[in-house]
C-alpha cells in the first residue's frame, strides 16, 4: 500500500530549480530530497519568511549546500520573480495561503497570493522561458466549499490554460493535488499528539463519519519529481493513496482516550473528493496515480496508454469515503513511521 513514487524523475543534475513557497512543510522536504538525489546548479528557495529561511539554511545537512540560493520574494511581487527566474529550468509553485478560517477572514489577501500569485508565477516562467513548471493544488480545489479551494480552482485553471500560452517558448505546466500530509504545519496528527503528550482527557473529533486521504511529505516530494519527469503540460496528477476514517485514526493516536464530537468547522468538508465525477470523464489510471487530461485539442493521451494507462469506469469519481484502499491501525501506524512522527502514546 505505500507507494514511494520514486521512478521515473527528472535529470536535474546541473539544472537551476527554484521552490516558491520553499520554507514550508512540503517545499523543506522537496530541497532535501533534491539534495539527496541530485546535483543541481542551483536549488533557489524563494519565500517571504527571513527567518524561515534563516532556520531552514542551518537545518540542512546533506547535499551540496553551495547549489543552495535563498531569495527573499512574494509572489505577489511580479518583478521580483522575473529576477528570481533569470536562468531557471524547473519551477515548483508550493506558495499559497492555505488556512480555511484565515482565508474566509481575509479573502481579498487570499486571492491576491493564491489566484494573482499564481499569474505572476506563469507570467515570470514564460518570460524566462523554463522549461516546466508544476503547481501544488488541494483537494479542496474540487468542488471548492470554501474560499481557500475556490483560489486553489482558480489557480489550478491558471497553470492549465498557461500551456495555450506559452506558444514556442515551449514552458509547459502541470498541476499535482494530494490529500492530507502526515506531520505537515497544522495537520491532525501533531495535534493530536500534542494533546496526549499533554495528557488531556479527551480528542475533539468534529465529525464520526469524516474520511480523510493520506501522505507523507516525502511521498509527495517524490510524486511531484515523478510528475515533473511524465508531464507534457495542462495535466493534473493525483497519487493513488489511502483513505482512513479521523475516528481511527484519534484511535490509533490515543487509544482509550474518549472522543468529543466538536462539529464540522465552516467550510470543512466531511470526505474530501479529489476527482469529481465530472473530471472523471477525462481521467485516466495508471498503477501509481490517476491523470486528468486537459481539453486541449493538440494533446493526446497517446504516450500515457504506452506507459500502461487505462481509462477509469464510467461515473468515476475520487473520494476518501470510496476509495478502495484503506489504512488500518498497523498500516497507519507504519505510515507513521515512514514519515518519521515520534508518537507521543505511551
Amino acid at each position: 500500500m505505500y507507494r514511494d513514487f520514486v521512478e521515473p524523475a527528472p535529470a536535474l543534475d546541473g539544472k537551476s530549480v527554484l521552490v516558491t513557497g520553499g520554507t514550508g512543510s512540503f517545499g523543506q522536504a522537496f530541497v532535501r530530497t533534491v539534495l539527496r538525489r541530485f546535483r543541481p546548479r542551483r536549488l533557489i528557495v524563494f519565500s517571504r519568511d527571513e527567518l524561515k529561511q534563516y532556520e531552514m539554511a542551518q537545518g540542512l545537512e546533506n547535499g551540496d549546500p553551495t547549489a543552495l540560493r535563498f531569495f527573499i520574494g512574494d509572489v505577489r511581487d511580479l518583478d521580483r520573480l522575473r529576477m528570481a527566474m533569470r536562468g531557471v529550468d524547473f519551477v515548483i509553485h508550493a506558495a499559497a495561503l492555505k488556512q480555511i478560517p484565515t482565508a474566509e477572514y481575509n479573502p481579498f489577501e487570499c486571492v491576491k497570493t493564491n489566484i494573482l500569485g499564481a499569474q505572476n508565477v506563469v507570467e515570470a516562467a514564460i518570460e524566462n522561458g523554463v522549461e516546466r513548471v508544476i503547481a501544488l493544488s488541494t483537494d479542496k480545489a474540487a468542488n471548492p466549499t470554501n474560499l481557500y479551494g475556490a483560489t486553489k480552482l482558480a489557480s489550478d485553471k491558471i497553470f492549465i490554460a498557461a500551456n495555450n500560452l506559452s506558444g514556442p517558448i515551449s514552458t509547459r505546466f502541470a498541476v499535482v493535488r494530494y490529500g492530507n500530509v502526515v506531520n505537515s504545519r497544522g495537520s491532525v496528527v501533531p495535534y493530536f499528539n500534542k494533546l496526549v503528550a499533554e495528557n488531556s482527557s479527551q480528542i475533539p473529533i468534529t465529525d464520526a463519519r469524516m474520511t480523510r486521504f493520506w501522505i507523507t511529505l516525502q511521498q509527495a516530494a517524490n510524486f511531484v519529481l515523478s510528475s515533473m519527469a511524465m508531464l507534457r503540460g495542462g495535466e493534473t496528477f493525483v497519487p493513488r493513496i489511502p483513505s482512513m476514517k479521523i475516528v481511527d485514526l484519534a484511535a490509533a493516536l490515543a487509544p482509550g482516550m474518549p472522543h468529543h464530537v466538536i462539529g464540522v468547522r465552516p467550510g470543512e468538508k466531511i470526505h474530501e473528493v479529489m476527482i469529481t465525477e465530472e473530471a472523471g470523464r477525462d481521467t485516466i489510471a495508471l498503477e501509481d496515480r490517476y491523470i486528468v487530461e486537459p481539453a486541449f485539442t493538440f494533446w493526446s493521451r497517446q504516450p500515457y496508454i504506452d506507459r500502461g494507462a487505462l481509462e477509469v469506469p464510467e461515473s468515476f469519481t475520487y473520494s476518501s469515503d470510496s476509495n478502495d484502499e484503506w489504512l488500518d491501525e498497523a498500516a497507519f501506524l507504519e505510515l507513521l513511521r515512514q514519515a518519521g512522527t515520534v508518537i507521543a502514546r505511551s
